[in-house]
């Protein structure tokens, strides 16, 4: 088995809208993409990396006593100065002595076999259900030696894999993991390259190139197309029905997913401001989109 290490900010159990059945979710750390709405801010740097919750500190300053690289320090009010520029936190010992659970970890190495340690605890349910794991992210192509390891290996010991990607990578990668998914999510965020590097950092071009491919070379991939719908972003009646009729060519199901802002505590945590500022879809506006993109 591959002594590859992968880099997990989560493993999320028993999750039923991330692909048939209920599923076991992995999710990479690192993307390639800076989405504006992303709600998993600690996602995206594949270094591994310290939250902090403010509201939870007491100030007790036992983490700035274990810390031995002087990166943390108490402000005047007793919160938390953290040199994010020197921490490499490869060593969480802050965090464990932490009574007040106000400091956090993201990211941990694993092993395959200690991925599928956990996935295995729960694989009643996927016989049952038609279940099994998700590759998730952050974007799981780029760890492509781990991913590529711990799918077949997964499917060596029959657990069915899906995979959520956002489709940006080389064409080689994107389908060199294909004949151990049997089921695909790609979001597609927007139609229009020029919206699209400005709202995630990067062109669409490399995506829909993929997924094209992908249907020359797997023409029997069960392919879900998603699409976020972020208001001012991509929330275009002219955009959804563009992305739609897209997805309809590659034989694709067609989702929309309703824009929230869960994750901007988690901007906090890591001491960045939230992008989307006080931007809101309501449940109306949604609706009425899905109900013209369904009837298509």
């Amino acid at each position: 088995m591959s002594a590859t290490l992968g880099t997990i900010f989560n493993i999320q159990k028993f999750s039923i809208h991330d692909g048939p059945g209920i599923r076991t979710l992995v999710f990479f750390k690192g993307c390639p993409l800076r989405c504006l709405w992303c709600c998993n801010p600690e996602s995206q740097s594949p270094e591994l990396e310290h939250g902090y919750n403010p509201d939870k500190c007491f100030g007790c300053g036992r983490c700035v006593a274990r810390c031995s690289h002087g990166v943390l320090s108490l402000k005047e009010d007793r919160t938390l100065d953290i040199r994010r520029d020197l921490c490499r936190a490869e060593c969480p010992d802050c965090v464990k002595v932490c009574p007040d659970k106000a400091l956090v970890f993201y990211g941990k190495r694993y092993t395959v076999e200690e991925v599928l340690k956990v996935v295995e605890q729960d694989a009643l349910f996927y016989t049952r259900s038609g279940g099994g794991l998700t590759v998730s992210g952050g974007e799981p192509l780029m760890q492509p030696e781990f991913l590529l390891a711990l799918c077949k290996e997964a499917r060596r010991r029959r657990i069915d894999v899906a995979m959520e990607t956002s489709g940006f990578a080389s064409e080689d990668v994107f389908l060199s993991v294909m004949p151990w998914v049997g089921y695909l999510m790609v979001d597609v965020k927007h139609m229009d390259d020029e919206t699209h590097r400005r709202v995630t950092g990067v062109s669409n071009r490399p995506i829909l190139s993929n997924l094209r491919a992908l249907r020359r070379e797997f023409p029997n991939m069960p392919l879900r197309v998603r699409t976020p719908v972020i208001p001012g972003v991509n929330d275009s009646e002219e955009n959804l029905m563009a992305t739609s009729e897209f997805a309809r060519s590659l034989g694709a199901e067609y989702e929309l997913l309703a824009y929230h802002s869960m994750g901007r505590s988690k901007y906090r945590s890591l001491g960045r401001p939230y992008p989307m500022g006080d931007a809101e879809l309501s449940k109306e506006a949604f609706a009425s989109l899905r109900e013209k993109v369904s009837s298509l």
